[in-house]
């Protein structure tokens, strides 16, 4: 089978493609990636080499480009995660967000109508749903509710794709997954950032009171879901991915604390980002019931096993935090105002 994987050097994307080779399926993989400051080709050093792997730098927008990948490339499925996939950045600037998951989805959808073969799976997220009051949970036939530039821009998307599939008759799934942490993934999230701070014992920012909750699934468990979306999902069909496993944002922070033995007093409460979503939950039934998976990691042992892996590999953080991510840290936090506590002065982010 021969697969194209846009967005393949970012974090989900490299852990899909890595899992794709380890497993000694018969398959040949195109990664599309503009390779932009969350593209890491570290993520892909264990496969650079192998023969059924190979990329091509190209940003998803250009059209022209888009087409002569595929037609030479002539893949069975594409499976899309590239994106502007922050938050954040998409508050402080959101055009990169429309422009890339928008119009860029809109590009693939169009080569792929050109082409009329091929399966289309657009990877998402849960932030479409907006905030979940508790102790609802959505699931694939609730009301779109985004909140951030980025969420708008998602849930625009999987319209868009799942548009093509009524219009045009094309094969396209939806995946939208839960907070998803592991190895590899790039220090602007909060898993990484955490780890990331407290091992060089710097300031750990949490937004607003933290109580924030948020649904964590590892990402080789999101990948092996996208991988049996990718085999046998509905065309046309949504599925949700979650290990429901809710975690609010500071007992998460005081997790790592404890683990790699950090004091608590790094913790600090920082203005809260401007409609900020207080708890994200979905439903995986219809993924459970109709393609039989399963979360293996608890985020316990995945919590673990994350934080050893940014443990043993200080140097990849290093250089991954070189350059235009200290623009973004200082952009996004050195302005805000934080505490040590709830009720305490403010003072200075470091």
């Amino acid at each position: 089978m021969k697969i194209a994987v846009t967005g393949g050097a970012g974090f989900i994307g490299s852990a899909f493609i890595r899992q794709l080779l380890a497993d000694g399926s018969d398959v040949e993989v195109l990664n599309l990636d503009k390779l932009t400051y969350a593209g890491n080709l570290e993520n892909l050093a264990s496969i650079q080499q192998d023969p059924r792997y190979r990329l091509l730098r190209e940003d998803i927008c250009d059209a022209p480009a888009v087409t002569r990948a595929l037609d030479a490339f002539d893949p069975d499925a594409v499976v899309h995660f590239a994106a502007e996939s922050h938050v954040d950045r998409s508050i402080l600037s959101p055009a990169a967000s429309i422009d890339t998951n928008v119009r860029g989805t809109f590009v693939l959808l169009e080569a792929i109508r050109a082409r009329r073969k091929g399966r289309f799976v657009h990877v998402s997220t849960d932030e479409v749903y907006g905030s979940i009051e508790p102790p609802g949970r959505a699931d694939e036939s609730s009301p779109l509710h985004p909140s951030s530039p980025y969420s708008a821009s998602k849930a625009a998307s999987d319209l868009l794709a799942l548009s093509y599939v009524m219009t045009f008759g094309l094969d396209v799934v939806v995946t939208r997954g839960a907070n998803t942490y592991g190895p590899y993934q790039f220090p602007e999230k909060l898993v990484p950032l955490m780890i990331a701070n407290a091992l060089d014992g710097r300031p750990l920012p949490v937004y607003g009171d933290g109580r924030q909750v948020r649904d964590w699934v590892h990402v080789d468990d999101h990948c092996r879901a996208i991988r049996a979306v990718l085999a046998g999902g509905r065309a046309g069909a949504i599925y949700n991915v979650s290990a429901d496993q809710p975690v609010a944002n500071i007992d998460l922070v005081r997790r790592i604390i404890a683990r790699l033995g950090a004091d608590e007093a790094l913790i600090r409460y920082v203005t809260d980002r401007p409609g900020h979503d207080r708890r994200y939950a979905i439903a995986s039934d219809r993924l459970r019931t109709e393609l039989g998976w399963r979360a293996v990691h608890s985020i316990e042992e995945g919590l673990a096993a994350t934080i050893e892996w940014y443990r043993a590999n200080t140097a990849w953080v290093e250089r991954v935090k070189s350059g235009s991510y200290q623009e973004y840290y200082e952009r996004n936090y050195g302005s805000r105002t934080s505490r040590s506590g709830p009720g305490q002065p403010d003072v200075a982010l470091a």
